[in-house]
């Protein structure tokens, strides 16, 4: 890569870095935040708050984006991260980690769109797939090093430091990043005004409240078994399908020909892989009563599968990079469903580490075709808009996925209604349907025009 890219590729990787590590390796100091400071029921507030304040954020960047140029959004996003690392850090009450996890929530989201958008202006195309394969790698180191380096800082030094010690990686990104982006205005004809980004920002609010009211209603209702949680829950759903209706790409809900696919395709994927990949522990801890540390073997294999098909992926040619989104998903479909069937056979556990670590290469390979189509289908003045409506595809998949999850889990599981083994079969079996339908929505995510390698947004 030439040296004139690399302060900005390496800035990106840190800032990139720096969210996947809030997002995730936060989980494992939170049992002992939570017992500091007294959570309550207010604990899983923590981790919900994240992610629905990061869809807010999503949408705002968007619409900023394409009538600003990414700028603020990006120094935006950035001290939105730093201040709720900040108050995080220095709380003294849990309500305060709860708002904290929010503020950084928020600028998590801008922050992604931004550099979407940024990646799309300043890299050449030939260097866009490679790129997007350094960011996946960003986000799957945190995934593996993470947990651990937060499970130390809480035990022996304290849980502060885990929010903390993000805030100078963010300071020295910002300064490599800036000297490369200061120079980025607004599009030159931009397509949406102002009257529509408020609008567009009014249904990101609408889309965050239905999605943490599904999400927070779903897990009550199956544990309790509450009629009302259970009309809550679909009040939630509706009202977040409502708001993807105008959000996303026209045509997307029902898998229309070409961008609106792609985007599809994303929020399947993830759907699929984030939610298999979260209750992977707890299948592993009760059918084959491995140790966590083992456990966490097969969440490795799966990390080195994605960097792997994250790397393979910029070698493949842009005429056929669609293909990526088809195959992709077959094989996460594949591995998914394998996975559950060793499992309930009880199968050895090496095999299902094996298996699911092509679940990871399917997901490097598809994940990162996606961003890479996005931003060749999109023009200077609707960059930020389809940026955003990829990661609020990212973000919906994942919250819809784990929320599935944890209702089959409880119903196929915990209320063993058929066997141990054959209730989690059954489970991983359901949750790779959502890579099937992505398989489906792979097949028509692009129709390619040879001499322009643009993907029709029409059927």
């Amino acid at each position: 890569m030439s040296a004139a890219f690399r302060p900005l590729t390496l800035g990106v990787i840190a800032i990139v870095t720096c969210v996947a590590f809030e997002a995730m390796a936060v989980t494992t100091a939170m049992p002992v935040i939570g017992a500091d400071l007294g959570a309550g029921a207010g604990y899983g507030l923590a981790f919900s708050m994240f992610l629905t304040a990061s869809l807010l954020g999503s949408v705002l960047a968007g619409s900023r984006c394409d009538v600003e140029g990414p700028r603020r959004s990006l120094i935006t996003g950035m001290a939105l991260l730093i201040a709720g690392l900040v108050l995080s850090a220095a709380a003294g009450e849990f309500w305060l980690v709860t708002a904290g996890r929010a503020v950084s929530g928020l600028g998590s989201g801008a922050m992604v769109v931004a550099l979407y958008v940024i990646i799309g202006q300043v890299y050449p195309s030939k260097l866009q797939p490679v790129i997007f394969g350094w960011v996946a790698t960003a986000w799957i180191l945190p995934s593996m090093v993470g947990p651990l380096a937060a499970g130390l800082l809480a035990q022996y030094a304290s849980w502060r430091w885990v929010f903390a010690v993000a805030i100078p990686i963010v300071l020295i990104a910002a300064a490599l990043v800036w000297p490369r982006v200061r120079h980025l205005g607004p599009p030159d004809s931009p397509d949406l005004d102002r009257a529509l980004g408020r609008r567009r920002a009014v249904w990101g609010v609408f889309l965050a409240g239905g999605v943490f009211a599904a999400q927070w209603a779903g897990n009550e209702a199956a544990a309790a078994g509450s009629v009302f949680l259970g009309v809550l829950t679909a009040a939630g759903v509706l009202a977040a399908v409502a708001a993807l209706a105008v959000l996303l790409p026209r045509g997307t809900l029902w898998l229309r020909r070409g961008l609106p696919s792609v985007v599809a395709t994303r929020g399947l994927i993830n759907a699929a892989f984030v939610a298999a990949e979260a209750f992977m522990p707890v299948m592993l801890l009760a059918v084959y009563g491995v140790s966590p540390a083992t456990a966490g073997i097969a969440l490795t294999a799966g990390a080195v599968g994605w960097a792997i098909g994250s790397f393979l992926q910029a070698r493949v040619p842009g005429d056929r990079r669609h293909l990526l989104l088809a195959g992709g998903s077959g094989l996460l479909t594949l591995s998914i469903g394998g996975t559950g069937l060793m499992a309930g056979a009880q199968a050895p556990f090496w095999l299902l580490v094996a298996v699911w670590s092509l679940a990871g290469v399917a997901m490097g390979a598809a994940l990162s075709s996606t961003s890479v189509l996005v931003l060749d289908a999109s023009s200077a003045a609707d960059r930020g808009q389809n940026s955003a409506s990829l990661q609020l595809a990212d973000q919906v998949g994942a919250v819809a996925g784990t929320t599935v999850g944890g209702v089959l889990l409880a119903v196929l599981v915990q209320r063993e209604p058929v066997g141990q083994e054959s209730g989690y079969a059954l489970m991983w079996l359901a949750l790779a349907a959502f890579a099937v339908i992505g398989t489906a929505a792979g097949i028509r995510s692009a129709s390619v025009r040879p001499s322009t390698g643009k993907v029709h947004s029409q059927a």
